[in-house]
């Protein structure tokens, strides 16, 4: 079975500013018609290797490829690449329709195949009857749309989206990103989006690049990373977790034992992408939700169970996340669904209670 084909390639990209390195020798393969995430905490290189890639920068070190051929050579304007920036830009004094035919008549393209490629961008992103509205008479989410549509109206290679939707509140974000994920799979464009939002970056994207300190940390579907990330900076960025520091003390072929401070020594389920020896330092990973909390519990042949109180509590509407310390004064989260099958009410501060998870369900990172 052939690969699929790379539509973008970044070979060992790097980019300095005086003595802060920005990009560490950055590597990464966006395929063809995918959704591809940039993700990671302020200053990780994000947005560096965004404006690397729409030519607005230039790498120190590296290549980047289009379609097999470089783009060094090519200013911003000969790039077969959009960008679509939070701030909507859109001409106050241009109706939609003349906004998003901008620059098809820069491109000098005859009038009627103008209005066909405006009227066809509309329909993608649900607009049509806005066309002879001004930028002033639109909501925000509104604008975002027609500053995409602008974007997408020549059908480029590659649109870039520097965090277009931080600007917007809660629900229209949620909104927005659904509208984003349907108009991609309408139009197979190729998206590289870009976001500190570890939630709209599970939500939107095939795949996502976390980054950190101007590296990689780790490239995987949303549900791997989540799941399985492959080190403390991953599992601790994406996501509530637990991060409970162990030492291996023994490896077999399905199990390790591991040896918490303060909580004795445990058996978890060997994660096989990732070899251990004994004696090494490691940390166990563990999702809120996958604790079970329960004033009195009766552990399961393959549960740990740990006696506690509750410490501190976060009421979220659907569910409340709990802090419990154990008795040897360990913190641990859980988090617990307010309508679960026999909750009748909730903890309250002070309150003991017993915790377990089942021995797969941590994730053991180096």
């Amino acid at each position: 079975m052939e690969a699929p084909l790379a539509v973008l390639e970044i070979i060992d990209v790097s980019r300095r500013f005086g003595d802060f390195v920005a990009l560490d020798k950055v590597s990464l393969h966006i395929q063809a018609g995918e959704f591809f995430t940039l993700l990671g905490p302020s200053g990780c290189g994000k947005t560096t290797l965004l404006r690397l890639i729409a030519g607005f920068d230039q790498a120190d070190e590296g290549e980047i490829l289009l379609d097999g051929k470089s783009l060094t050579a090519l200013a911003p304007e000969q790039r077969p690449v959009h960008t679509v920036f939070q701030s909507y830009a859109l001409f106050p004094h241009m109706t939609v329709a003349e906004n998003i035919a901008f620059p098809l008549r820069m491109a000098k393209i005859a009038k009627p195949v103008i209005d066909l490629m405006v009227r066809d961008i509309l329909e993608d992103v649900r607009l049509p009857d806005k066309a002879k509205h001004y930028p002033e008479e639109l909501s925000g989410g509104q604008k975002q749309r027609i500053a995409i549509a602008r974007a997408l109206v020549n059908r480029p290679r590659l649109l870039l989206l520097d965090e277009p939707l931080s600007a917007l509140d809660a629900k229209l974000r949620e909104q927005m990103q659904i509208e984003l994920i349907n108009l991609q799979k309408e139009v197979g464009i190729t998206f590289v989006y870009v976001t500190h939002d570890q939630g709209e970056a599970l939500a939107l994207s095939h795949r996502i690049a976390v980054m950190n300190k101007g590296e990689i940390s780790q490239i995987d579907e949303p549900s791997v990373l989540y799941s399985c990330p492959d080190n403390r900076f991953v599992a601790d960025f994406i996501g509530q977790c637990n991060l409970l520091d162990a030492t291996i003390v023994s490896i077999d072929e399905h199990k390790l034992r591991i040896a918490i401070a303060s909580l004795g020594e445990l058996d978890v389920c060997a994660n096989p992408e990732i070899e251990f020896s004994v004696g090494d330092s490691c940390a166990l990973t563990l999702r809120p939700e996958k604790i079970r909390l329960a004033a009195q519990l009766d552990a399961a042949d393959n549960e740990v169970l740990f006696s506690g109180k509750v410490h501190d509590m976060l009421y979220l509407g659907d569910v409340t996340v709990y802090i419990i310390e154990l008795a040897n004064g360990v913190l641990i989260e859980a988090m617990l669904a307010n309508d679960a099958p026999g909750r009748t009410r909730l903890f309250d501060t002070g309150d003991a209670v017993q915790i377990a998870w089942r021995t797969d369900a941590g994730h053991l990172v180096p």
